[in-house]
């Protein structure tokens, strides 16, 4: 290795072949972007794609380059797209789902392996949670152990696979009384039925599937560590990008921006919440940046010499704080200024932790409305969807009720460490004071408009009129009404997760 790809992390990157998995999905996507623009010089990037009824991998792939976040690439160098090279498998299947050719050709090329894929659903059935989180990275592992020239193992966790502690710090911690070599063999070998009678004593005081698979999925990155170079980096709530490459991008509805659409648009008007707990929500575009280095520094370590696992939590501790309910209050004050055309009732959330008054607040502001609207619906003979739309959001909020009613602080030392000890020449594009210094409205405010415009595909032009439809009357066109209500429901009809992505409100997809 060169003393220039010590130094400067481009150079480090150059003529490397890199296999992403989740690569179609909201840190993968991300991930892809900022490697082609930044490392111009990367060989190719394998992206671990999963066959869809009627699509095929290549077809999964010029969808997902269609979107907005490419276009400065795309003006900027267009032929870098063809260093992305699609391969066929799923993450939920064993070894990966990969053809055996596909398997030699990665093990032959890649260096670098960024481990995101994984289930988030929370109410994801043990069985399913256990392949999808938990055996692909054991697959993940076997697979780096073929690979002659590998230099860094990347797994994406999460900061709330610690959620049994108030405080989490950059360390290890092992599931006591639980192996997860005897957890894989129990979902291979058990009945569906039996595992989820079995569930709720299998997790213990874990949250949920998602919580111990991933959890455990650290146990399966620490034993391997003893042969590979590994690192787990632990992002906390991703949410939309500060200005690299554009400022507001985000691709799905979960976190705060999906509590801002969902009262904006007055579709969500309660929320089962603590408004004082502080969340620790990180830009996208810091997390993405923080993969890269964390992989650079492993990779230019020499592993003979240092085969200690390294851990980061990626998170924005004591830096940029505020609670949920300030979050709501200056989000909605966005929300005035940057309406949403699809608004049904005026933007308002309500906060609460009470769950008998959060169950009576649902009956009176979700459920009755749905249900007359529904009814207006059938009379017209439309297809009714409010109540469906609003059981989603209901079982959403119960899904995620503990992460807003908790608490954590999660230490970051390690990470900061790297980011404080960048070079000049590696601050530029890497450095991760530019993405902190921003001010907390004024992030909302893009992020409002970066899900009117990469969301929602509204147009920014129209805003006045936006405006005037904000301050109308409730019911002034019952077809229009109609329209908005419809148009909502086929946005969230269409939300698709097939990587890590955490607390939010279309965590649950069916009802």
């Amino acid at each position: 290795m060169s003393e220039d790809a010590n130094t400067f992390i481009p150079t480090f990157y150059s003529h490397r072949s890199v296999f992403i998995t989740g690569g179609t999905g909201f840190l993968g996507k991300a991930l892809c972007e900022k490697l082609l623009r930044s490392c111009p010089n990367i060989k190719e990037i394998f992206l671990l794609i999963r066959p869809k009824k009627g699509q095929t991998i290549n077809d999964r792939l010029k969808k997902m380059l269609e979107n907005k976040l490419f276009d400065l690439l795309r003006r900027e160098r267009p032929n870098s797209f063809e260093k992305i090279i699609p391969i066929s498998g799923d993450v939920s299947r064993e070894d990966l789902g990969l053809l055996s050719e596909d398997r030699k050709m990665l093990s032959e090329n890649v260096s670098i392996i960024f481990h995101v894929a994984a289930s988030v659903r929370f109410d994801e059935s043990l069985k399913d949670a256990i392949f999808t989180n938990l055996r692909s990275t054991r697959d993940i592992c076997i697979l780096a152990q073929s690979m002659k020239n590998i230099v860094a193992l990347l797994h994406v966790s999460s900061t709330y696979t610690q959620s049994d502690k108030a405080i989490v710090d950059e360390v290890l911690y092992p599931l006591e009384d639980v192996d997860w070599r005897k957890t894989i063999k129990i979902a291979e070998t058990i009945d569906d039925e039996i595992l989820k009678i079995f569930t709720a004593k299998y997790i213990g005081t874990m949250a949920n599937t998602y919580v111990f698979t991933k959890r455990l999925a650290e146990q399966v990155i620490n034993d391997f560590s003893e042969s590979l170079p590994c690192i787990i980096l632990r992002p906390s709530i991703v949410v939309s990008s500060v200005n690299d490459p554009v400022p507001g991008w985000i691709d799905n509805f979960n976190g705060p921006m999906g509590m801002l659409i969902g009262g904006g648009t007055g579709l969500l008007r309660v929320i089962y919440a603590d408004s004082s707990i502080t969340c620790d929500f990180i830009p996208v575009d810091l997390v993405i940046k923080a993969m890269i280095i964390v992989v650079w520094k492993r990779g230019i370590q020499n592993f003979s010499e240092d085969n200690s696992l390294q851990i980061y939590n990626c998170s924005v501790h004591n830096t940029k704080s505020i609670s949920l309910g300030q979050l709501i209050r200056v989000g909605f004050r966005a929300v005035y200024d940057i309406p949403l055309e699809r608004t049904i009732w005026k933007p308002q959330t309500i906060m609460t932790n009470s769950s008998l008054l959060y169950y009576i607040l649902v009956l009176v502001l979700h459920i009755v409305p749905a249900l007359l609207i529904d009814a207006v619906l059938k009379i017209l003979r439309l297809r009714p969807m409010l109540l469906k739309l609003q059981q989603k959001i209901y079982i959403s909020n119960r899904a995620i009720s503990y992460f807003v009613t908790h608490f954590w602080q999660f230490n970051n030392t390690n990470l900061i460490n790297i980011f404080e000890n960048l070079s000049a020449a590696n601050e530029k594009d890497f450095g991760y004071k530019n993405s902190l210094n921003f001010d907390i409205e004024e992030f909302l405010r893009r992020g409002i408009i970066g899900s009117k415009l990469y969301l929602l595909n509204e147009d920014m032009s129209p805003l006045e009129q936006a405006r005037v439809l904000r301050h109308s009357k409730r019911t002034t066109l019952e077809q229009e009404t109609l329209r908005n209500v419809r148009s909502v429901y086929t946005q969230s009809d269409q939300i698709e997760v097939d990587e890590v992505i955490y607390p939010s409100l279309e965590d649950v997809e069916k009802v």
